[in-house]
């Protein structure tokens, strides 16, 4: 039997058995290997974005010191992400992947190893933050652009949505599990185990074969290629409001993260092991719309579902802002991960198959900075706003920001309602 499961992941075996359509891109040997040791490792990943939370929220207690986390985070990525994605562009992304999850591992590990020792201190946070950051400029435009080298286009939102559902499978599993140990041992142990998460990505990536694709110009300086990727997000106006629509998400609407530890222990009152539970509700909705997503046959209606999760992600924010129920703010927050997917895995699908192959790369390291790079700007905001405000009042402005330029995007530009 386990000889059987071994194989069905590390030979083409799978291209040959009947997978249901929800799972066809695992026919695809190189997608089985990433998409498995992904899933672990982003289990890892979940565990330590929830204790670090509320590590910070122990040391300080301040609405603040948890955006200024964020902020130094994601900052990295908004000036060092065009880079990584002209990197991406002329070498092997497997090779890339390989050099920035090794040294994820290591700021896992050393995050562990100071709060173990009772030395960790809310700089040292920040500043491992802001090296992880570091790495997710160089790791985000190569992990995104690889996808549709080991699937091709005809399965490319296919593997998208798979890869959403995993990350929002380890979402629910690693911030329930996260809560638990947190209150149970502390948040060195959540740290420790992410550290050994890395190991089922670096020895997947060392297991995969990509063909060589195409590269950019080795005479071309990495200035120019940047430019080039700039010039052409600019000329192409679907590809420009895409990004628009990602950037006011991001920095309005995503940014209600930073202030979870809040909702969890002021407003709502349910300590470390609810605050887990509440992340987790997150990823139930976004489980949910990303399998909903991998079972479409046809994507001729992408665009559809991108407006449904345009609207649908600010509204379950509202709702959030103002709900003082356990429950209710749960269930919000399962509408905030369902609407979030269906925007994200089809604006992703959208620029991948938009761009040309030799600049995938650039264009998804823009992708990357509308996702993660503005990420420091929503953190510090809400985080600031939360600080003389509240909580309640920064995530429902943010929601309002949100749901405004939605409808405008909806009229303005009806090319995104007609994606297909």
């Amino acid at each position: 039997m386990l000889q059987r499961f071994i194989r069905f992941f590390y030979d083409d075996s799978a291209a040959t058995v009947r997978l249901p359509p929800t799972f066809r891109a695992l026919k695809h040997r190189n997608f089985r290997l990433y998409w498995t040791s992904n899933t672990v490792s982003f289990v890892g990943s979940w565990m330590q974005t929830t204790a670090q939370g509320w590590l910070v929220y122990r040391l300080t207690g301040s609405a603040l010191d948890l955006g200024i986390v964020g902020f130094a985070q994601y900052l990295p990525v908004l000036f060092l992400g065009l880079f990584g994605g002209a990197l991406a562009d002329r070498f092997s992304k497997r090779d890339v992947l390989l050099f920035t999850q090794s040294a994820s591992l290591l700021q896992a590990l050393t995050l562990a190893i100071l709060t173990s020792t009772g030395v960790v201190q809310v700089w040292h946070v920040i500043g491992l933050a802001s090296f992880l950051g570091i790495i997710q400029a160089f790791d985000a435009p190569a992990r995104q652009a690889m996808v549709m080298e080991m699937v091709g286009r005809d399965d490319l939102m296919n593997a998208l949505a798979l890869n959403s559902s995993s990350f929002n499978v380890a979402r629910i599993l690693g911030t329930a599990i996260g809560g638990v140990l947190v209150g149970a041992v502390g948040e060195a142990g959540c740290f420790y185990i992410n550290s050994i998460s890395y190991l089922a990505i670096i020895g997947a990536l060392l297991g995969i074969e990509l063909p060589l694709g195409v590269a950019a110009e080795s005479s071309a300086a990495v200035w120019d290629r940047i430019r080039e990727g700039l010039r052409y997000a600019q000329s192409n106006h679907i590809v420009l409001a895409l990004l628009s629509l990602m950037t006011v998400s991001t920095v309005f609407g995503f940014s209600y993260t930073t202030l979870m530890p809040i909702f969890a222990g002021d407003v709502l009152h349910v300590g470390p092991l609810g605050y887990g539970l509440l992340l987790a509700g997150t990823g139930v909705g976004a489980l949910s719309a990303g399998l909903l997503l991998a079972s479409l046959v046809s994507t001729k209606r992408r665009g559809r579902w991108l407006t449904v999760g345009n609207l649908l992600f600010p509204i379950a924010l509202l709702v959030l802002a103002d709900s003082q129920i356990v429950a209710l703010s749960w269930v919000a927050l399962v509408g905030v991960g369902f609407g979030l997917i269906l925007q994200n895995v089809s604006v992703n699908a959208s620029l991948q198959t938009i761009a040309p192959e030799g600049y995938r790369g650039r264009v998804m390291s823009l992708y990357a900075i509308t996702f993660s790079g503005m990420v420091p700007f929503g953190s510090l905001q809400a985080g600031a706003v939360a600080n003389v405000y509240g909580a309640p009042v920064a995530v429902g402005v943010g929601g309002l920001i949100c749901l405004l330029f939605a409808l405008a995007i909806y009229w303005r530009v009806p090319q995104i309602r007609r994606l297909a």
